[in-house]
């Protein structure tokens, strides 16, 4: 436990995977070069953020050590690397839901900031902001982004990370709550703020 909660550990993670964050960032990145399509370029700069605040996140207070939970949020995390942009699409409309995702995780990232983690850990409870209004806006982003790239960039492969994404995200959900509501203020904070992922819905 010591070892997870270490700032050498944590460092090193964060340089590793921030990587993997960075290359799958300069891929839409080269790809709006060849194709200049605006929704490679955004998707490229949100996950260059997402790698600069990964790399510098705080160290956590408590992580969980079990193995699914780790399982779950690497696959969970990481299976978006595996996303092909292409230059077709069944509904090509649907690019300006990846935008409205994008746009909401850039919100929810300037919120969470150094609090970015993929593993059910505690570090600081960010209760103000967009999370006021709702507990996993990261997740509500990933959801709106994924489903209109995959639905602008339509492939079979695509399909099939996209179903793995959504699992995983579901299940992400309820094993991060279950460890944070180990915390009393975290407990109070899910009786203020009721819904998960949609206001009012859900």
């Amino acid at each position: 436990m010591k070892l997870l909660q270490s700032k050498a550990f944590n460092l090193a993670v964060g340089l590793l995977l921030g990587a993997v964050w960075g290359y799958f960032a300069y891929r839409h990145l080269a790809a709006f070069q060849m194709h200049h399509i605006w929704a490679h370029l955004l998707y490229g700069c949100v996950e260059t953020l997402i790698a600069a605040f990964f790399i510098s996140r705080a160290s956590p207070q408590t992580i969980s050590t079990r193995p699914l939970d780790w399982l779950i949020a690497f696959v969970g995390s990481f299976a978006p690397s595996f996303f092909t942009p292409v230059t077709w699409g069944v509904v090509p409309a649907a690019e300006n839901l990846l935008y409205a995702g994008l746009v909401l995780q850039l919100f929810a990232l300037v919120f969470l900031n150094r609090s970015l983690g993929i593993v059910p850990a505690k570090r600081e409870i960010k209760t103000r902001g967009i999370y006021a209004v709702m507990r996993h806006p990261m997740y509500t982003s990933h959801l709106l982004a994924i489903t209109g790239y995959v639905l602008s960039n339509t492939t079979v492969a695509n399909c099939g990370v996209y179903a793995v994404i959504v699992v995983c995200i579901f299940l992400r959900i309820a094993r991060e709550e279950a460890h944070l509501a180990l915390d009393p203020l975290y407990r109070r904070y899910m009786e203020r703020v009721r819904h998960r992922l949609i206001p009012y819905v859900f």
